[in-house]
């Protein structure tokens, strides 16, 4: 089985993950916004239904489709550690400009 970011290496299958994040979606709404053919839309609806990201159910004629969010955990994981990088270097940025605003004389104000 493939890794989740495997499966989500592909723009078109995070494309179709952004629209079900909203709201779940039929396979002609997905067609529609993202202006795909429907056999790719189907294509890529079984990867990703494969993989466990999204799931269905059958409301009259139609399939909806809607995000499982346990697959996006690994990602959420591998990307925590990049959440403290990035968060240690704006604490650090924010200091630092703070250090620069004090320094500087206040404008408006005569001395």
């Amino acid at each position: 089985m493939e890794s989740s970011f495997a499966i989500i290496a592909e723009p078109n299958r995070r494309a179709i993950l952004s629209l079900l994040a909203v709201s779940e979606q039929s396979v002609g709404e997905i067609e529609r916004r993202l202006r795909m053919p429907q056999t790719s839309v189907s294509k890529h609806l079984r990867v990703l239904r494969n993989a466990g990201f999204v799931e269905s159910r059958v409301d009259a004629q139609r399939r909806l489709y809607r995000l499982r969010p346990e697959p996006l955990q690994e990602v959420d994981a591998w990307l925590a550690q990049f959440r403290r990088f990035w968060s240690t270097h704006v604490d650090a940025l924010e200091r630092h400009l703070d250090r620069i605003a004090e320094r500087e004389p206040k404008k408006g104000k005569v001395r």
